[in-house]
């Protein structure tokens, strides 16, 4: 039987009247969907305190904009306007990329939330806006390794002022023999050393363990 486009149109414009979609009519066993606002908390309840930080600016975006949609309502056009704008109003750096990485940063955190949703039984993958948004093209990494003179000033830097020029100096030492995160230089503990062996037990991102030798953390010294 051939659909009567008329009739598909009027009954979207009714369904759209009503606050329905055609998921709630051959559905019964999906739990009432929630607005973006209403949903945000348990969001938020949900993530880790790392996704938290990373995601709460973008989510707190997203409530601001979007909250009073219902989260099956919200359009992927919705999402890609968040997204222009958050690129359009990024802070510039010297190694900013015209808002490129902010705009990136918003579609994530969009996935972070809808997957939470699709997990939660409110919708499926195949519905999320979020998940039909590409994000920009992640550019080359312009990182590079600091060159010995510029390792050397800083050290000097630290070594010539702060409270503790010290702890200061052995920070720097820590990053530099063992390439860790501020994390993992963060958490270190007494019985994370090893002084039998010269090795670090450094706990990163992720929850991942590793050990790391250390000259700094032989007997001798």
């Amino acid at each position: 039987m051939t659909m009567d486009p008329d009739r598909v149109a009027t009954a979207r414009a009714m369904l759209e009247h009503l606050g329905l979609t055609a998921a709630d009519l051959t559905d019964s066993n999906r739990p009432a969907v929630p607005t973006v606002a209403e949903y945000l908390p348990a969001v938020v309840a949900a993530a880790s305190p790392g996704t938290r930080r990373t995601y709460g600016s973008s989510w707190r975006r997203m409530a601001a904009t979007l909250g009073d949609l219902r989260i099956d309502a919200v359009r992927a056009s919705d999402l890609e306007a968040l997204m222009r704008q958050a690129a359009a109003g990024a802070r510039p750096r010297r190694n900013s990329r015209n808002g490129r990485h902010a705009g990136e940063h918003l579609i994530a955190a969009a996935r972070a939330f809808y997957n939470r949703a699709i997990a939660d039984g409110y919708l499926t993958v195949v519905d999320s806006p979020a998940h039909r948004v590409r994000k920009p093209r992640r550019l080359p990494n312009t990182r590079r390794a600091l060159t010995p003179e510029e390792l050397s000033d800083i050290n000097a830097a630290a070594r010539s002022g702060g409270n503790d020029i010290v702890l200061d100096a052995l920070l720097l030492r820590l990053h530099t023999e063992t390439a860790c995160r501020r994390g993992g230089a963060l958490a270190l503990r007494l019985i994370d050393l090893d002084t039998d062996h010269a090795l670090i037990r450094l706990s990163e991102k992720g929850g991942t363990q590793r050990w790391q030798p250390s000259p700094r953390c032989s007997p001798a010294d």
